[in-house]
């Protein structure tokens, strides 16, 4: 048995301790906004916060995290960062299929609650664990960006060349 802290409330769960946390979150008390995507910690989907640390649900069992305080996706959105990430991914259009989104989005804001000013070698290091298979990359980035500055980054495109089929 034991006593989570998770989005601020007290969660009593009946499993194994080495149950991954991921499991317990979807599986036992209901929270699917994390998503299990590789079950090794290579891919990033199952992010959650671990007392504001991006970690990967997947491979952590549930009896190592004692009384640290768990964040998910579902309420990442009332932290500062996570309100900033949210409305930046929604601005920038960051998403196609969405499925790696929020692992995505939890690593991001973990980046700007420790590091309200990243660089571009500070996203690099925070964000290289997640995929993308849609590759929003650039997007990622402009809303990282546009998140820490306020300000919408520009986009670059390619646009076909003159006379060329669209």
């Amino acid at each position: 048995m034991f006593v989570l802290h998770v989005n601020g409330e007290p969660r009593t769960v009946d499993v194994p301790g080495d149950m991954p946390l991921l499991w317990v979150l979807r599986d036992i008390i209901g929270l699917t906004g994390t998503k299990f995507g590789c079950g090794v910690a290579q891919c990033g989907a199952c992010t959650v916060h671990l007392d504001g640390q991006a970690v990967r649900s997947c491979v952590l069992p549930v009896s190592a995290i004692g009384d640290k305080s768990i964040t998910t996706i579902e309420a990442v959105g009332r932290t500062p960062s996570g309100q900033k990430i949210q409305q930046a991914w929604l601005d920038v259009d960051v998403v196609q299929c969405g499925y790696c989104q929020s692992g995505q989005i939890m690593s991001a804001a973990a980046l700007l609650a420790r590091t309200p000013n990243p660089s571009d070698g500070d996203i690099n290091a925070a964000m290289s664990g997640n995929i993308c298979r849609c590759g929003t990359y650039v997007r990622i980035r402009a809303a990282i960006k546009q998140a820490a500055t306020g300000k919408a980054e520009v986009l670059q495109t390619i646009a076909p060349a003159a006379g060329s089929a669209a």
